[in-house]
Order: structure tokens, then C-alpha cells, then sequence
């Protein structure tokens, strides 16, 4: 009888014992909220998988949260429900307002440094490192998935038109006589644009060293005025407009929405995200390749310099310590030369290690897939100036669905470029105005 009482009290300890290392063994799930669909997500979650399979205390949970304006629109909403995540993909025109979110954010230099993890902001590529730093160098938030807009274009369609499938256009001159030989040879547009205030405004100022806004576009802090409604800009959405109206250039959505007018083979140029190489890489079936912007040829400054795009992983306060040491361990790797010249590879998305960068060098990428560093090569093209280092305006998530709403009466015939721009102007400070009466100290 006491051999049986000794017997059920070693069970009983040992399965007591059982479920607590059970318990143990749970990893602790930190929730990434991200805007990566179709190919690009698949990458993303890459990513987390191997860190999950590296080691066996955290999980890194990807949620899809829709588009970037939605993912951003939903943490939001969450941290004020205190029902947030820990890291949110957040796109760069939202830098502004994360940057004003007081108390809701963990700046990434000093996550790293409490949490004891070796970071050295002097190992991301400058270009995309200084888009997300304060003006003491300090970096607020990951920098993840950067791009930069390249001229996409269909080797085979220069070929029929007798065009050399290796000297694609430099100036916005040979654009237009480039697609009229190519609609001469049977197809039906010359190229096309995505995410149009990026690419056609944003974009286009830097690479011409012309100011989008006052006080280095924002980067000076609030009191910021836009600006971009120049004799420049004006010029080159008339063009579009003439280009429109000859066919030459047709319009196709307000974000990624035209990538199947170039991947069918309607348009034989395509200017947009060196991002969208996977999807391309997918669904194109011709030879294409990467190019520089165009530019005017007659504007002595350009080609200068593009800007980036994509996003970068901010963190959400309001999370226990342990989950941060997660957080913190998770930069960490997804910040491996080899993670990111796989995520580089796969997806187009320039790689944010000097490292990662040297690693594709070395491994003769570049050289197997001739222009897949265009954007590298672009962002590094000149030393940034305050019109070509980037943007950093409050309310400019909203201020880039005016600028699609005014370009788009262009694009209908229902205003004229000078007016669609004043107005898009206007309309764009009003906001301003507005983000800083409700961050005012």
C-alpha cells in the first residue's frame, strides 16, 4: 500500500512537473502586422519562419493587415484599444505621423541598445538609413522593405521595333519616340505609371534636385509649405497629359493596379517600384529589364538622386520586456547579409546592410541578372541634397490621395495640369496645417 501512495505521488510529481516545462516550453508570439501580399508576401513570411526554426523561445506571428494606409489606419485604432501589436510595417510617407505618435513608439536604437542587442546604425546603406533617423542620427524605426522606381521595360517589344533591347531611354525625349516606334510596331501604349505621386512628383522633383516642400521637404521640422506646383513639375504632367491624349502614355491605377498593362504585353514600359520584380519575374513571359528614370535633358541637375519608397518595422510600446528582447533578437536576424541578399533576390527590394549589398557583389548576382541594382545605383547615384534626400510630411498619407484625386481630373480632361497642381497644393497645406495644430507642444 505505501509502495502504491509512493508510486502515485512520482506520477502525480512528474506530471505536474511535465506540464510546467510544457508551459515553459511555449514560445512567447510576437505579432508583426504587415501590408505584403501575393509573391511578396510569401517572402515576408520567409523571413519569420526562419527565425521561428532558428530558435524555439519566440515566434514571430505575420499578419496580413491589407494595404499600407490600412495596416497603418489598424494599428492605430489597436494601440488606443491597447490591442496593438509589437512591430507594424509602416510605409515611409507615414514617418511623419509615427514620429509624432508621442508615447506610442519604441525608437528601434533604443529597443537595441536596453535589450542588449548589437546594432550599429553605421551598417545600413546610407540612403535608406537617413529616411527614418532623427537629425542626431539616431534610427526611430527598422528600415525593412526599400525600393526605389525604376523604367521597366520589354526587351522583346524594343526588339520588334527595331529598338536595341539593351539601351533603353535616358531622357523623357527618347520616352516619347521610343513608345511611338513601339506602338508603330503593333502594340497598344508606350508605358504606363504606378503609385503616380511617388513615381510622377515625389520622385520625379528629387531626380531633378527640385523641392517638393520648404524646409528641406520637411525634414526641418513643421512650418513645412508644398511647393511642388513649379514650372518643372507642371511641365512634366502636361506632357503626360499630351502623351495620354496621343496614347502614348496611359494611366492604369493609383498604386501597383497597371502592373498587368506591362505584364500582358500592352505597354512596353512600366515606371515603378524595383519592388514589383518578383510579380514581373512571375507573370511576364518576355525578356525585360531595369533602367534609370528618365529625365529632361535641358534641367542641369538631373539626374541627381531617387528617394525611397517602401516601409520600415516600427515598435509599439505598451509589451513586456520579454517580448521586446523577441523583438529586438528578430531585427537582429532579419538584418543578416544573408536574409536580406534572399529577400533582395527574391523580391527586388534593395538589400539595407552594406553588408547584404557586398554579399550579392560577391556571389556574382548582379552580374547573372544584369539591372536588378538599378535602384541600388540610383539612390546612390549623387550625395543627397535637402530636395533629394527624401520627404517627411505630416498628413501625408491623406495629402498623396489629393495629389491622385487632382491628377486624376488631369488625366479625365476635367482640368488643366496648372490648375489640378495649385489646387492639389492648396489643398495639401490646408493638411499641414492641420497636422500641426494637433502636434503643437
Amino acid at each position: 500500500m505505501r509502495t502504491s501512495k509512493r508510486w502515485l505521488a512520482a506520477l502525480t510529481t512528474t506530471a505536474i512537473v511535465g506540464v510546467a516545462n510544457a508551459a515553459q516550453a511555449e514560445p512567447i508570439t510576437i505579432q508583426w502586422w504587415h501590408a505584403m501580399g501575393g509573391e511578396t508576401g510569401k517572402s515576408l513570411e520567409k523571413i519569420a519562419d526562419g527565425f521561428n526554426e532558428k530558435q524555439d523561445t519566440y515566434q514571430i506571428k505575420p499578419v496580413y493587415k491589407g494595404n499600407y494606409t490600412e495596416t497603418m489606419t489598424a494599428a492605430i485604432s489597436a494601440f488606443r484599444a491597447q490591442e496593438h501589436p509589437a512591430i507594424v510595417q509602416v510605409f515611409e510617407v507615414g514617418t511623419a505621423t509615427m514620429m509624432n505618435a508621442q508615447g506610442a513608439i519604441y525608437p528601434v536604437h533604443q529597443l537595441m541598445e536596453e535589450q542588449g542587442v548589437k546594432f550599429d546604425e553605421s551598417d545600413y546603406i546610407p540612403a535608406v538609413a537617413s529616411y527614418y533617423t532623427t537629425t542626431e542620427g539616431d534610427m526611430l524605426s527598422m528600415p525593412f522593405n526599400s525600393s526605389s522606381p525604376v523604367l521597366w521595360y520589354n526587351k522583346d517589344a524594343f526588339e520588334k521595333a527595331g529598338l536595341d533591347p539593351n539601351d533603353p531611354p535616358e531622357t523623357w525625349g527618347e520616352v516619347k519616340t521610343y513608345s511611338q516606334k513601339i506602338m508603330d510596331s503593333g502594340y497598344e501604349c508606350g508605358f504606363s505609371i504606378g503609385w503616380q505621386s511617388w513615381v510622377a512628383i515625389e520622385n520625379f522633383s528629387a531626380w531633378h534636385d527640385s523641392p517638393i516642400g520648404t524646409k528641406q521637404n520637411g525634414f526641418g521640422g513643421l512650418g513645412t509649405e508644398l511647393v511642388f506646383n513649379n514650372d518643372l513639375v507642371t511641365r512634366h504632367i502636361s506632357d503626360l497629359r499630351d502623351w495620354q491624349q496621343q496614347g502614348i502614355f496611359q494611366y492604369g491605377g493609383r498604386r501597383g493596379e497597371s502592373l498587368p498593362m506591362f505584364t500582358n504585353g500592352k505597354c512596353a514600359m512600366w515606371l515603378n517600384s524595383s519592388a514589383y520584380y518578383g510579380g514581373i519575374k512571375a507573370q511576364a513571359d518576355f525578356d525585360f529589364g531595369q533602367a534609370f528614370l528618365p529625365h529632361y535633358d535641358d534641367v542641369e541637375a538631373a539626374p541627381q538622386n531617387s528617394i525611397i519608397g517602401g516601409a520600415t518595422l516600427w515598435v509599439l510600446r505598451g509589451k513586456d520586456s520579454e517580448k521586446y528582447r523577441g523583438v529586438a533578437e528578430f531585427f537582429d536576424y532579419l538584418s543578416q547579409p544573408q536574409v536580406q541578399f534572399t529577400w533582395h533576390r527574391e523580391t527586388g527590394y534593395v538589400p539595407i546592410t552594406k553588408a547584404a549589398y557586398e554579399l550579392a557583389q560577391e556571389k556574382g548576382y548582379y552580374e547573372r541578372n544584369p539591372g536588378t541594382d538599378t535602384a541600388i545605383k540610383q539612390l546612390s547615384l549623387n550625395q543627397p541634397t535637402p530636395n533629394s534626400k527624401g520627404l517627411r510630411f505630416g498628413n501625408f498619407v491623406q495629402i498623396r490621395d489629393i495629389i491622385n484625386e487632382e491628377l486624376e481630373a488631369v488625366w479625365a480632361g476635367e482640368k488643366s495640369p496648372e490648375a489640378a497642381l495649385d489646387n492639389a497644393v492648396k489643398r495639401g497645406n490646408e493638411l499641414l496645417r492641420e497636422f500641426e495644430q494637433q502636434n503643437a507642444s
